[in-house]
């Protein structure tokens, strides 16, 4: 079996491929640099045209790439998020139902269903407004595919993760690692929030289990481990893996508030931060997934 490999060279991607290759699968990874580790298929996806000999032989696709920096959501900034995780992904599925690939895997995210409201883990079926321009364009990404799914013999597959961890982890889990480590991420408040977060050796359990299960074709799966945790609760959990203790105390809550009334950008880090982003993997656990990891099982190495 062959696989093209999207977003290899990121964290999922990574681990991913190393999955792949242990299944006894051989790798080829479409890339906007050249790596000599694999057989490579040279492409930016927001520029330049997908080769189609990038799919020759090719059985399945695991498409992670997009772009997801937060940053601010000006024209441009809109442009390379609908370049890459809309037209990208779109043209990238045509010439895989062109070139007769079997299956087509799309690792999209839980921001392509909205925000939760307070209390509610949301599940597939809760589909709201897609959080930002990055939750919008997958979620228009999302229904492209399923189309081009129904009007063609591709076997297509979309998982949605919640917030991944790991060893190497970037974004805003690494800055708190990194302030916590360094003392200057101070104790968060316990305000009983809930927040769904998956490993991501276990995401990629699920992301093989939905491209090797006839159940997943055409479906949408939510992945998480299954535990929502506390902003807190997290807090706690990265200190004990760093090997410090944690504190007997906490910024308090009324802090945040007056904070965040000081302009939009502070309020909307706040709520990423302290607000609740907890949904359901039950669907996915249907076809018969179950974490291995939780955040309580959190060690130096996940750091």
């Amino acid at each position: 079996m062959k696989a093209l490999v999207t977003g290899a060279t990121g964290f999922i991607g990574l681990k991913l491929i190393k999955s792949l290759e242990d299944c006894g699968y051989s790798i080829r990874i479409l890339s906007r640099n050249n790596n000599l580790d694999y057989d490579t298929a040279i492409c930016d996806l927001q520029n330049e045209k997908i080769p189609e000999s990038a799919l020759d032989s090719v059985d399945v696709i695991f498409h992670l790439a997009g772009h997801a920096h937060d940053l601010a959501s000006d024209s441009i900034q809109e442009k390379i998020y609908y370049d890459v995780n809309l037209g990208g992904t779109v043209k990238l599925i045509k010439i895989a139902v062109q070139k007769k690939v079997r299956k087509f895997i799309y690792v999209s995210s839980v921001k392509a269903g909205g925000v939760p409201g307070f209390g509610v883990c949301a599940s597939e079926n809760d589909q709201g407004e897609p959080e930002g321009i990055y939750g919008k364009t997958k979620r228009e990404a999302e229904l492209k595919l399923l189309k081009i799914g129904e009007e063609s013999d591709i076997y297509l597959s979309i998982i949605r993760p919640s917030l991944v961890y790991g060893p190497n982890v970037k974004g805003n889990l690494q800055l708190m690692l990194s302030g916590i480590k360094k003392g200057w991420f101070l104790p968060l408040p316990e305000t009983n929030n809930k927040i769904s977060m998956i490993h991501v050796d276990d995401l990629v359990r699920a992301i093989l289990l939905v491209a090797d299960d006839d159940r997943a074709n055409g479906e949408i799966f939510i992945a998480t481990d299954g535990t929502p945790y506390s902003s807190r609760e997290i807090y706690n959990f990265m200190c004990s893996a760093l090997g410090k203790p944690n504190p007997k105390w906490s910024v308090p809550k009324s802090f945040f508030d007056m904070a965040s009334l000081i302009n939009p950008r502070i309020r909307y880090k706040l709520n990423k931060l302290l607000g609740d982003k907890c949904y359901s993997s039950a669907k996915l656990e249907a076809l018969g997934f179950k974490a291995k990891k939780s955040l309580k099982d959190m060690n130096e190495t996940d750091c």
